[in-house]
């Protein structure tokens, strides 16, 4: 695959832009891992969470000393919180979470799976400053179902969507998992959503980790794998409704066309988390052999700061089928989420478009 002059070029100018990131590294993001609990049982979960989590839920006076902390060093403002789990509203109190967390002027959002997302609820996650919600569905009734394991959960999980379209008090969207059980009802999933006034939509592909790793389901074929960016780059050209892939993997001559920004991976770069065990990493998927450090024995800002060296400096990515990768100066060894805890590539988006 031979990249179009002009995608290069693009390429090039976000290449300086990414290096210039990684060089003066602003915390932009800070997810917080808020509890592990969860009321449902989905197929791809990578963090296998229960109802009731072996690593209790994190005290919340215990993360507000981490922003505290950034706050003295950083403008709150250009700081964005992000809720995520398990499942946020597994927490009698995350109203009040948020609640301090817009008291010490951070904004904040929540992803969720929408099952227990009430109006009442949702009036009170509001007046606790709520900025951004991310709701998942993956698909329609019966392969949404399937997909959650429970036989509400589609039903749940449309009407908060519809609620929180109409309420337009929020920057809002919801996400997909492309599988091969709801690959062939794409135009359908988009189709219900337009119709109750969803405006932007975002899509993934499961990586092989957690309970996706051995469920043929969830893995789609390599004509499928590109079929999704056929079928995102067309609905982007139709335009009722701004459809994406997610940030993850370097797509080739599919960048700047299924997604407004080209690939590259801002773990640790302008991106950060607190787990629930207080461990301090980047984006919440990757694996524990890559935390930095925990807030219960370390500094955060000083961990954010001198560490996270392996997420800045990518060359230790340039093995095994990247060692020659002709694309690597683009792609800088794929996102940090994709290597195990050898550091070996799980999964090449690049070779399997190939491939097909």
């Amino acid at each position: 695959m031979d990249l179009s002059l002009r995608r290069k070029l693009a390429l090039e100018i976000a290449r300086k832009i990414q290096n210039n990131k990684i060089k003066t590294h602003p915390l932009r993001q800070l997810f917080w891992e808020c509890t592990l609990r969860c009321n449902l049982h989905c197929r791809h979960c990578g963090s296998d969470c229960k109802n009731i989590a072996s690593t209790p839920d994190m005290p919340k006076e215990d993360f507000l000393k981490v922003l505290d902390m950034v706050k003295e060093k950083m403008d709150p403002h250009k700081v964005f919180v992000i809720l995520t789990g398990g499942e946020p509203l597994m927490r009698p109190d995350i109203e009040a979470c948020g609640r301090e967390i817009y008291a010490r002027e951070f904004p904040w959002g929540m992803v969720t799976n929408g099952l227990a997302l009430t109006p009442q609820r949702y009036e009170g996650l509001l007046r606790a400053g709520l900025h951004s919600m991310t709701i998942s569905l993956d698909g329609l009734e019966e392969s949404h179902n399937w997909m959650r394991g429970n036989d509400h959960s589609f039903q749940n999980a449309s009407k908060a969507i519809e609620m929180v379209c109409r309420s337009n008090a929020i920057a809002f969207d919801v996400v997909t998992c492309v599988n091969r059980k709801n690959y062939h009802e794409l135009p359908a999933i988009r189709d219900f959503l337009i119709s109750i006034g969803l405006k932007q939509w975002r899509l993934f592909t499961v990586f092989p980790m957690g309970r996706a790793a051995n469920d043929p389901m969830l893995q789609l074929t390599n004509e499928e794998f590109k079929g999704t960016f056929e079928f995102i780059k067309q609905t982007r050209k139709e335009g009722q409704i701004h459809a994406s892939y997610g940030c993850e993997g370097f797509l080739g001559n599919y960048e700047g066309d299924v997604r407004d920004y080209f690939f590259s991976c801002h773990a640790g770069v302008t991106v950060a988390s607190v787990l629930a065990d207080g461990s301090i990493s980047a984006c919440p998927s990757i694996r524990a052999d890559y935390h930095q450090g925990n807030i219960y024995q370390d500094n955060f800002l000083d961990v954010w700061e001198h560490q996270f060296l392996p997420y800045r400096d990518h060359s230790w990515m340039k093995k095994d089928e990247c060692a020659d990768c002709k694309y690597f100066r683009y792609c800088r060894g794929n996102g940090m989420h994709l290597r195990d805890e050898k550091g070996k590539l799980l999964f090449c988006h690049l070779k399997r478009l190939e491939q097909q």
